[in-house]
This record gives C-alpha cells, structure tokens and sequence, in this order.
C-alpha cells in the first residue's frame, strides 16, 4: 500500500481550506498556488471532494471551495480512502474485492486483516484539526497509543 500524489494532495487542500478559511470561498487557483500544487490536478481532486460533500464549491465570480465542516470532524482515513479508493494493504481486502477462493486456507490473511487495522486506527484517529499549524497536535505529537493495544 502507498499514497499516492492524489491522496497526499487532497489531504493538503483540505488542510488549506481549513487554515485559510473565514467561511468565504477560496478559488482553486489560490490554493495550487499556496501549495505548490498544478491546477490542472485541482480540478481532478477538489470534484470528488465536492461530490462527497467534503468541500461545497461555487463556480464563477466570488467562487471557490470551502470545507462543509470544522476541521476536527474530518479523519485522514476518511480523506484517503476516498481519494485513494481504499487503504488496503493486499488486493483481497480491498473495498468490493471478489472473495478470494483460497482465503480459508491462507495463513497470511489474519496479518493483512491486523495491518489493515492498525492503518485504519492510525489514519482515523488523525484530523485535519491535528495536521493544521495551529494545531493543539501536529504530525510529530500524534497520539499513537492505540498501537500498544493492538501489539
């Protein structure tokens, strides 16, 4: 499993969203500025945020992107499931996979299933709140203790 460059921006323009936001429209052109990030790769990402109802958009005049909610009520799980299709870290554990045949005799799957756990606990116990500069946390004060229950 890695991230790729869609999720890593989609987690960066919601991040900006929320440091940037008074409750007014931010255009999209702001944000790939700021962010270093190509426009044209905007316009592929802040849709499906839109369509899921993570950011609302208005187009035109006065028209950009803004969050739907405040930033401690959006997970990165959530965020990278959605932009990168799911966070399964083998093929058969993946969102509307087929049922793999050979599952009751595989001796790796209860691994993958406690990985994919431990990836979904550490990814939604982090929010967009968490990774913003003025944070209470930040990415380095990150509360991992649920790991110790899961080892």
């Amino acid at each position: 499993m890695g991230i790729s460059t869609r999720g890593r921006y989609a987690l960066k323009i919601l991040i900006d969203l929320a440091e940037n936001g008074d409750g007014s429209y931010i255009p999209m052109k702001t944000v790939a500025e700021r962010q270093g990030l190509p426009h044209k790769y905007l316009e592929h990402i802040l849709p499906v945020l839109t369509q899921n109802h993570l950011v609302e958009g208005v187009h035109g005049k006065g028209g950009g992107y803004r969050l739907t909610r405040r930033p401690e009520e959006y997970t990165v799980g959530e965020i990278l499931r959605l932009a990168e299709g799911g966070l399964a870290p083998v093929s058969c554990l993946e969102c509307g996979a087929e049922p793999c045949q050979k599952m009751d005799e595989c001796r790796t799957i209860a691994m993958w299933r406690n990985l994919q756990s431990l990836i979904d606990g550490y990814f939604n116990g982090i929010t967009i709140r968490d990774l913003m500069r003025d944070g209470e946390n930040n990415a380095s004060g990150i509360d991992i203790s649920f790991l110790d229950a899961a080892l």
